[in-house]
């Protein structure tokens, strides 16, 4: 049997904090629709009652468990002791990034856009830097696993290929996420938003090339 760690344990709190929400936002959240949509300009396009928003927390409190569970398992399943310590890594990585999203989808439905029917641009922004600066400090240190990271063919076909293009998603991505936590008070909305989607588009895209340019040079890369 897997013994319960820190990370099983952190995992637990946090889906129980999230179904909890789930619960109130269920029994007490109002009854009128709220915003569960918005667009770049941080306008609400699209309202939905207070289950709507209730479900998708428990959703993703369901996702949280089984994303901690999953690599947990695998990374008690692994000899290697790097490899296992990578795993973990994920494992935190996959907990901080849903528990922010639980939280920020709550206050982006029942904050003050519950009343105006507009959230500020530039929150939107600075919440997404701020995942993909905590996203890339530590994506270069997770080892292969089935929810983070550089998940291509040859990713997993080569060792090599994916530490690499995970190191240069790391890299892309918190660099991204530094200058967009620092531009989003200033820079003009929903323009700054849009840079930084098309620039995690782009980090994307280039890491996906990294994978297989790294595993057809890879000596040790299994074939297909």
């Amino acid at each position: 049997m897997k013994p319960f760690t820190a990370a099983d344990t952190a995992a637990a709190i946090v889906s129980l904090l999230i179904l909890t929400g789930a619960a109130w936002i269920a029994i007490y959240g109002p009854e009128t629709p709220i915003p569960v949509h918005f667009n770049a300009a941080g306008q609400a396009d699209r309202y939905g009652s207070r289950y709507e928003v209730a479900a998708t927390l428990a959703g993703l409190a369901l996702l949280n468990v089984l994303a901690a569970w999953m690599t947990g398992r695998q990374a008690e399943s692994v000899v290697d002791p790097v490899r296992r310590k990578g795993l973990r890594r994920g494992q935190w990585l996959s907990i901080g990034i849903i528990g922010a999203v639980a939280a920020f989808i709550a206050w982006a439905s029942l904050g003050p856009a519950a009343a105006s029917g507009a959230s500020h641009p530039g929150v939107a922004m600075a919440f997404t830097a701020f995942i993909l600066l905590i996203t890339g400090a530590v994506l270069g240190r997770v080892t292969p696993n089935p929810f983070i990271g550089v998940k291509t063919p040859w990713a997993y076909k080569s060792r090599l290929a994916w530490d690499r293009s995970n190191r240069l998603a790391g890299r892309l991505m918190f660099w991204l996420g530094a200058v967009g936590l620092i531009a989003s008070p200033f820079i003009p909305q929903p323009a700054g938003l849009i840079s930084l989607i098309v620039g995690v588009l782009i980090a994307a895209a280039w890491s996906v090339f990294e994978s297989w340019r790294v595993w057809r040079a890879d000596p040790d890369r299994q074939p297909f």
